[in-house]
């Protein structure tokens, strides 16, 4: 490409919205990830019924611990941790992309996570990928986590 060409923008390729109901949380992040980055719309419903598997005492200390790191000088440099369950599954997903690189922000940007179904979109089909269910013995559901942090359900 010589200097005087513009790079072709990114067509999108289409919209998608995906159900979080009984998906295994890190299976659909990376899911989610590789499609948004490859130019996909993507919009997840139902973000607080991800699950995460493990078990729920091991997955709360693991949180506990996480909500515990912070900064001792100014608190707009100190990391904001998320306390709903669409803030924490678009975090997962954020971890999942090149971030600092503008192709991974203007991917973020293509992420859209709800707490429930909006009305927009109850028309709408919902996909499930198949990678990302699993059944698991020991699980707790994003919402639960929240819940335990003091997120309240609508």
């Amino acid at each position: 490409m010589s200097a005087c060409e513009k790079p072709k923008k990114m067509a999108k390729i289409g919209r998608a919205v995906i159900d979080a109901s009984g998906l295994i949380l890190g299976r659909l992040a990376s899911h989610v990830a590789k499609r948004i980055l490859a130019g996909e719309e993507i919009i997840v419903v139902n973000a607080e019924n991800a699950m995460i598997s493990g078990s729920k005492t091991k997955i709360v200390e693991t949180y506990k611990k996480h909500l515990e790191t912070r900064t001792l000088t100014s608190q707009d440099k100190a990391p904001k941790h998320p306390r709903r369950p669409d803030t924490y599954v678009r975090r997962v997903v954020r971890g999942m992309i090149p971030w600092k690189k503008p192709e991974g922000k203007k991917a973020y940007r293509r992420l859209k996570v709800y707490v429930g179904l909006p009305e927009n979109f109850t028309a709408t089909p919902t996909q499930t990928p198949a990678e990302a269910k699993k059944s698991v013995h020991s699980f707790m559901t994003v919402g639960e986590l929240m819940e335990t942090f003091g997120w309240k359900r609508p």
